[in-house]
């Protein structure tokens, strides 16, 4: 069985005005997962918004970016909301820019679509890694490559019999 990776997934803006969780609430109600970064002008491709992204924001920005749009299909990711709730999901979509003033307002811009627990995940049935890396704090998109974060997180996503 091949394991498919496992991202933290903060979906928190850059934007100190933007509260804390209010991106995880659009990414969960709307099935979605994503970044921020918001472009004056939609872009019309990953390419373009990459290339964009460079531009205005840093090459930083756009290397996770990239990052995040080539994690593959069924890649799981766990994110946090504002009451500091943890949720499992699996990505089901390809990258797309969300131009819709509620992305916008809350900069949850760069989207996939993904399948989200219905409910939280208590802190002590999470693999220790995800915990780990949420305690060090951040708002990057990042892989979770502990050993045991892919089987732990896998067993209790069948257990969990999303659909």
């Amino acid at each position: 069985m091949v394991e498919l990776p496992v991202f933290r997934a903060p979906m928190r803006s850059r934007d100190d005005r933007i509260p804390a969780g209010s991106a995880v609430a659009r990414a969960l109600e709307r099935g979605l997962c994503g970044l921020g970064g918001r472009l004056d002008t939609v872009p019309q491709s990953l390419r373009a918004a990459v290339a964009r992204t460079a531009e205005a924001i840093g090459e930083r920005a756009a290397q996770r970016l990239e990052r995040f749009a080539a994690a593959p299909h069924g890649a799981f990711v766990w994110a946090k909301d504002a009451y500091d709730f943890l949720w499992l999901g699996r990505l089901t979509g390809d990258w797309h820019y969300d131009s819709d003033p509620g992305a916008w307002a809350v900069d949850l811009v760069h989207v996939r679509a993904c399948i989200w627990s219905e409910t939280p995940i208590p802190h002590d049935e999470a693999p220790p890694s995800v915990n780990a890396t949420y305690a060090r704090g951040g708002r990057n998109w990042q892989r979770i490559r502990d050993e045991r974060a892919a089987p732990d997180t896998a067993r209790l996503w069948e257990r969990l019999a999303v659909t």
